[in-house]
């Protein structure tokens, strides 16, 4: 897929035959760090993240020339070194290169956002968003602090993370994982 620079895209990946990419909290947390690491060498801005289990979801605005593509080629090539190095295996980790879809308007923007951040609930991992680490919800909603998530959007769009928290809650998820799940399973 070729990303245009100041637009935004949903992109995901999972893992091969739908398996396991992130085996315990230390693989989660070596990985943020990849993204961290690679996010400003090439250019992106980190919108919204969720990593789970088997695959991962991020919102990711890329700048003006800045490399989506090579962001994500550098950084999940290294984590996938770094596992095949960890459990003595070789190959491939994960399924085959991310998909990413365009975000054409505002609405869809945010329904993206959220559902990314709800992902933790509907796999059933956690009860509430903010009870999932690996994602940026904490962020958004103001309980936790990073470098790596830019809240411009947040900013512009929710008088405060309290807000935003009540505009997840009132979201329908299953309205919007039937529009997304096509992308999902191609």
């Amino acid at each position: 897929m070729k990303y245009e620079d100041n637009k935004y895209y949903h992109v995901y990946n999972r893992g091969t035959n739908k398996g396991t990419l992130f085996y315990n909290n230390e693989n989660y947390l070596y990985c943020l760090k990849l993204i961290e690491k690679y996010r400003s060498k090439y250019d992106i801005t980190i919108v919204a993240y969720c990593l789970m289990p088997n695959h991962y979801h991020f919102v990711l605005r890329q700048n003006e020339n800045g490399s989506i593509s090579r962001f994500l080629q550098t950084t999940f090539n290294a984590y996938s070194q770094a596992i095949n190095k960890e459990l003595q295996r070789s190959g491939t980790l994960f399924e085959s290169r991310a998909k990413g879809i365009l975000i054409d308007s505002d609405r869809y923007l945010f329904q993206v956002i959220r559902y990314v951040h709800l992902n933790p609930i509907a796999a059933k991992l956690v009860a509430t968003p903010e009870d999932w680490e690996f994602s940026d919800f904490r962020v958004w909603i103001g309980q936790s602090e990073s470098f790596m998530t830019d809240l411009e959007l947040r900013n512009e769009n929710f008088k405060d993370g309290e807000e935003y928290k009540r505009s997840v809650e009132e979201f329908q998820l299953d309205k919007l994982k039937d529009e997304l799940l096509k992308y999902l399973l191609d």
